[in-house]
């Protein structure tokens, strides 16, 4: 639509994947640090889940006041916004003094992540190859899930290495994110600006009548899916730590990563099928994970822990990518930014209330029970998502032969 900056529609593409990546991995790279934090000021596992659900709150506030925003004024102006203050709540880790300042920095954290969701992966579509639409769902939900994995991952291996990893990777985060804000300057808009900015600012998650059927029938997958990641993001350092009885300090982060990595093949694997079949295969190993994770906490097992973190991370990563591809067949330019973003306000309330609830009851439950009650859940919901999104694709064969 503009094309008088100086980057091409696939480096854009590129841009918008790179920019996706960055922020999920500023969004996993705290947690392996937690138990660091937890040690050096002194605070508890509840409130550890406190610091991590506060960074939804943000999140979500963002999503509902300017989560449609760049539908209105484009997507370029958003997502250099975003990614300034993405900057800004990286810094404030980066000088972290106590819990105030990580509550903060993760509030922080959240708006910016709020503020580019619907931009990034409406953009990504816009710019996807015209004979691949695919691709950018695709690489919406691989670019989040490979993301999650780096951060966590590689801070992950700096607790390993030495008792400050806040050091190191607040800093570099913080650069990037400068420097990706400079070159997305660069990059074509795809968005026609037009009336109505104020009106969208109203904080409010609305669905066109023509996308809710597709959306309510994805809600149990992404619910299940995107619990599951909060239990890894929130928990998993403690839960390796204290009931499996690892000592490798880099455990904790290493689990995260196993889990995205797994969620990143299962989003290439997606692709392979229509998005009613990958969802049905992603629940139906969410199941089959669950129950292996659940397993090998009774068992004290390391190694089916690790197992489990794979069968569940390719269920995430199938049901993701087959929800946002349902969910984005489904709409249109001038709604699609809204769309995602109401999507991403289910996705990460899911992310973040159980685990927060799990914060509160841990203390009188134990963190081996709480586990137990999260991982049922989790199985429970996937079982739901399984059968819907088989009855949904036995409506569209009977459907089908209608149509002929």
């Amino acid at each position: 639509m503009d094309d008088r900056h100086s980057l091409s529609r696939g480096a854009s593409f590129a841009l918008l994947v790179f920019a996706n990546v960055l922020l999920m991995a500023s969004t996993s790279a705290p947690s392996p640090i937690y138990p660091v934090y937890l040690q050096r000021w002194g605070f508890s596992v509840t409130i550890l889940t406190v610091v991590f659900a506060v960074y939804v709150a943000g999140l979500v506030g963002a999503l509902l006041t300017v989560g449609s925003l760049s539908d209105h004024v484009g997507r370029r102006p958003v997502l250099v916004a975003a990614l300034l203050v993405a900057a800004a709540g990286t810094a404030i880790f980066w000088a972290a003094g106590g819990v105030g300042a990580l509550v903060t920095a993760r509030i922080v954290q959240g708006l910016a992540t709020g503020m580019a969701t619907g931009a990034l992966a409406a953009g990504l579509v816009e710019l996807s190859p015209a004979d691949r639409p695919h691709r950018g769902p695709m690489m919406t939900a691989v670019g989040t899930s490979f993301g999650l994995a780096a951060g966590g991952g590689v801070t992950g291996l700096l607790v390993q290495a030495g008792p400050h990893p806040d050091a190191v990777v607040f800093p570099v985060l913080t650069v990037a994110f400068m420097a990706v804000a400079a070159l997305v300057f660069a990059i074509p808009e795809t968005a026609r600006p037009r009336p109505g900015v104020l009106t969208s600012l109203r904080p409010r998650v609305r669905v066109p009548r023509e996308t809710r059927r597709a959306f309510f029938g994805a809600v149990p997958a992404i619910v299940a899916g995107w619990s599951l990641t909060g239990l890894f993001l929130a928990l998993a350092p403690s839960l390796v730590t204290e009931v499996l009885h690892v000592r490798f300090g880099a455990a904790g982060g290493l689990a995260i990563a196993v889990l995205f990595l797994a969620n990143s093949a299962g989003g290439l694997w997606a692709a392979r099928h229509t998005a009613r079949i990958a969802t049905l295969m992603g629940a139906v190993l969410l199941v089959v994970g669950a129950a292996v994770l659940a397993g090998a906490l009774g068992f004290g097992s390391a190694a089916g822990f690790l197992g489990g973190s794979v069968i569940a991370g390719l269920g995430v990563g199938l049901t993701f990518t087959g929800t946002l591809r349902g969910i984005s067949a489904a709409t249109t330019t001038k709604t699609r930014s809204e769309v995602f973003s109401a999507a991403y306000v289910v996705s990460y309330a899911a992310l973040s209330l159980p685990s927060l609830a799990a914060g509160l009851v841990e203390p009188y439950w134990g963190l081996e029970t709480t586990g137990y009650v999260y991982l049922a859940f989790v199985g429970v919901l996937s079982v739901s998502a399984a059968v819907q999104s088989s009855s949904a694709r036995r409506v569209a064969e009977l459907v089908a032969p209608q149509h002929h």
